[in-house]
């Protein structure tokens, strides 16, 4: 797996750099938090120097997420093909995917390669759900199948979006074949490889991009969930450990180790439970509750006997040696107990004692397998909705219906608007999300 060193090429310094000398200035910068908030200074201090170097620092601001200021820098920079093509990614990741396109067309003007133009087109149209042209963009360049590794990842890319899972399985593999140094390609791979079921082939790929130096995060995260669902916890805790050593405020590795290790702890065992709390409400039932001879109840209300458990918890000796507390009272109880199935001093040493449980339940009806099959696509909700749910791997409604309100509400950019029309497309069904006891 490939390791990460720092770059030989100063995008601020540079009189020309390709996009090759960008993606390896990104790689080493995101690589770290201490990498990414060093490079911000350098930026910072470009701009409080008044630089003139547009394409360097619009590439610079791309790396570390600031969309927007980069397209003002880009703008200004001159005509090339290394702008036009950071300009396209820039603006379609600010959601204005006919600038983007537009950007595309100039890239190629200034020469950008046919495959590179084509399957970048072919990005914006797949981000933009817009699945027609993403599979003519996708067929202009399919001349370039036999030699371009982007061709092969961009369709596994369309592909995976439309739930062709082995098809875009193919694409990834084909696409690793041509270039193993990709590590998105092996990303996703392992990505749909986790999806269609394939636990231990994804673990396989998660694990090749662990081996790099630093390790991809996303792969240790993802690594992290299948040890933890494997019962694996050391090996979760490991993985996680590994990302906050290098960015030690990521969120959702802070996040996720506390879950693990919450996992690690937790002896909690809901029938178990369940069953204490129906055995505590037995011992719990009051003496009054019983048919008993005014001189028995009143005898067992001097001694504080006030509740089942606390006449279990006494033997015959101790009942007999109270005054006017005779062998007929004490044959009384021994019948109104043995008629529980119980007797006197089965609690007397301090264990748990057993008790006949009441009946449970009848269970709810099934739920028609048809509707919990039924794919997200078939009901209207909103982008956010719709995408928070994506994030989550949600695509149908038995999914949502397995989720609670605070696993969904955990969701970035995930309110309660978003929420009630999730409850309102279930409502409608008759269904509702999951509920902890």
């Amino acid at each position: 797996m490939i390791t990460i060193t720092e770059p030989q090429v100063d995008l601020f310094g540079a009189q020309t750099f390709t996009l090759d000398n960008i993606q390896q200035v990104a790689e080493y910068v995101n690589s770290s938090e201490k990498n990414k908030l060093a490079f911000a200074d350098k930026i910072e201090q470009q701009l409080a120097g008044g630089s003139k170097n547009y394409l360097g620092i619009g590439a610079a601001l791309a790396i570390i997420g600031k969309y927007a200021k980069a397209v003002e820098f880009l703008d200004k920079a001159g005509d090339s093909k290394e702008k036009y093509l950071e300009l396209a990614y820039c603006l379609r990741k600010l959601g204005e995917y006919d600038k983007a396109i537009e950007a595309f067309d100039k890239a190629g003007k200034a020469g950008a390669e046919v495959p590179q133009v084509n399957c970048g087109k072919a990005s914006v149209y797949r981000v933009k759900k817009d699945y027609e042209r993403t599979a003519k963009m996708l067929k202009a360049c399919e001349s370039y199948k036999k030699v371009s590794a982007l061709y092969h990842y961009t369709l596994g890319r369309y592909l995976q979006d439309i739930c062709d899972y082995d098809g875009a399985i193919e694409s990834y593999q084909t696409a690793e074949d041509l270039d193993p140094t990709n590590i998105k390609t092996l990303f996703h791979l392992a990505f749909v490889l986790d999806i269609r079921g394939d636990e231990d082939a994804a673990m396989d790929c998660y694990k090749q991009l662990a081996s790099g130096k630093p390790a991809y995060v996303n792969a240790l995260l993802n690594l992290a969930v299948l040890y933890e669902d494997a019962g694996d916890y050391s090996k979760a805790i490991n993985c996680v450990a590994r990302v906050l050593k290098t960015h030690p405020n990521h969120q959702r590795a802070i996040l996720f180790k506390k879950d693990i290790e919450s996992s690690q702890t937790m002896l909690y065992d809901e029938e178990i439970e369940k069953s204490k709390d129906q055995r505590n409400r037995i011992l719990e039932t009051p003496i009054s509750d019983f048919e008993l001879s005014v001189r028995s109840r009143n005898c067992l209300k001097k001694m504080n006997i006030n509740t089942l458990g606390d006449l279990l918890r006494i033997t015959e000796t101790e009942l007999l040696a109270y005054k006017n507390f005779g062998e007929t009272s004490l044959n009384e109880i021994r019948h109104m107990l043995e008629t529980k199935n119980l007797r006197l001093g089965m609690g007397a040493d301090g264990k748990l004692i057993s008790l006949p449980l009441p009946e449970l339940e009848e269970p709810k009806a099934e739920v028609d397998p048809d509707v919990l099959d039924r794919p997200l696509g078939e009901f209207e909700m909103s982008v956010r909705a719709r995408n928070g749910l994506e994030s989550l791997g949600v695509k149908t409604i038995g999914d949502i219906v397995s989720k609670t309100e605070d696993e969904l509400l955990g969701i970035k950019n995930f309110g309660a608007t978003s929420l009630s029309e999730i409850k309102q497309v279930l409502d409608s069904l008759g269904l509702d999300l999951r509920k902890l006891d």
